[in-house]
């Protein structure tokens, strides 16, 4: 509650009055957590009596916009009360974040024992793999707004205006309590000694560096980026954490399919031998690709009319999104086929005569 009387005090000497109110309402709400329901009430009768609004309210906040365009450089997401987000997560990622989020929610015992605790969180690993997902969990778990970093607008194609974009939205999360999200971070945090870059990437970067030090000292910032060999070297000492969000391995992708196709009646067990086919065929996947073939598979499903999704739908659909390419039908035919599916089950599949699947396998000399 140390920060939370830190955010109150700088609110009143700067004259933010929304600053004050936002961490007043936090500060109230975490007194009545720890069962100091007197202080907590003391505390909100003082904010009400001066007219106050309640905070989290998003028309309240106005999202900072870049002066060249006009646009917003900031998305605010609201937390929602109830909402339980349907993520996935190995156990080792899982608890890897579980720690960050103990330690954020134990933010003020740890710096009453002289622990500084962690409050910054750099995401890294391939695209689609789940980054920007797990930072909506994290906002949703710390019942926080969670304030996302719009990059295609943020970054300026007037000198100098990316360095004051950054600042803007480093200035705006620092406002109320929230979560700052910096999706993309490598747009922004590329290595300062990169020939092709201009000198205007060292003055955004020093800029962002500069920003980060002042913000993670009472707020928390997750970052987030597909191509973590961009980043300079100084960036990744300005974070606690670190974890590397990979692919998932078989069993995660089984619970992913049991997400992914709970809307529909299957025709065989996920937990079944051709499940775990399944599993292993996706493996090298990202859950982003995951989910696309299981819409895929229950669109062309419904389309269709079929009472249940069947096995070979999703090995159809598996095929069609890693073979963009015109495939030929015989290599579709002998893909099916290696995978199980018998020749009555193509020939349904692929509206074709139970004939022609039989002469490609079985060829007259």
């Amino acid at each position: 509650m140390f920060t939370e009387i830190i955010k109150i005090i700088e609110g009143g000497l700067n004259k933010d009055s929304q600053k004050v109110l936002s961490y007043a309402t936090l500060l109230a709400e975490n007194l009545r957590k720890a069962g100091d329901t007197k202080a907590a009430d003391r505390i909100l009768r003082a904010l009400h009596s001066k007219q106050a609004q309640p905070v989290y309210l998003d028309q309240l906040l106005t999202a900072p916009v870049d002066q060249e365009t006009r646009m917003n450089i900031a998305d605010l997401v609201m937390p929602q009360p109830g909402l339980e987000l349907p993520v996935i997560l190995s156990d080792n990622l899982r608890h890897k974040l579980d720690g960050f989020v103990n330690r954020l929610q134990h933010r003020s015992e740890l710096q009453a024992a002289g622990v500084a605790p962690q409050a910054s969180l750099l995401l890294y690993g391939p695209p689609g793999g789940g980054k920007t997902t797990i930072a909506h969990y994290i906002a949703q778990q710390m019942h926080l707004p969670l304030v996302v970093a719009r990059l295609d607008s943020l970054v300026s194609s007037l000198l100098g205006n990316t360095a004051k974009n950054i600042r803007k939205i480093f200035e705006f999360a620092s406002r109320q309590p929230c979560i700052l999200f910096l999706d993309e971070f490598d747009a922004i945090a590329k290595a300062r000694d990169d020939q092709h870059e201009l000198g205007e990437l060292k003055r955004v970067v020093n800029s962002l560096l500069q920003n980060i030090d002042e913000f993670v000292e009472s707020n928390i910032l997750i970052a987030a980026t597909n191509h973590q060999e961009l980043l300079d070297k100084a960036i990744w000492r300005r974070f606690n954490s670190i974890i590397d969000v990979s692919l998932p391995q078989p069993t995660d992708i089984q619970r992913l399919l049991q997400l992914f196709l709970k809307s529909v009646e299957l025709g065989f067990d996920l937990d079944s031998k051709k499940g775990e086919a399944l599993a292993e065929l996706l493996q090298g996947n990202s859950p982003a690709d995951i989910k696309s073939i299981c819409q895929n598979a229950i669109a062309q499903n419904v389309l269709a009319k079929k009472p249940k999704l069947e096995y070979e739908h999703l090995l159809l659909q598996f095929y069609y999104y890693k073979h963009h390419e015109a495939a030929s039908q015989e290599a579709l035919l002998g893909f099916l086929s290696a995978h199980g599916v018998s020749q009555a089950a193509i020939a349904e599949l692929l509206d074709i005569s139970l004939r022609q699947v039989r002469n490609y396998f079985n060829p007259k000399g």
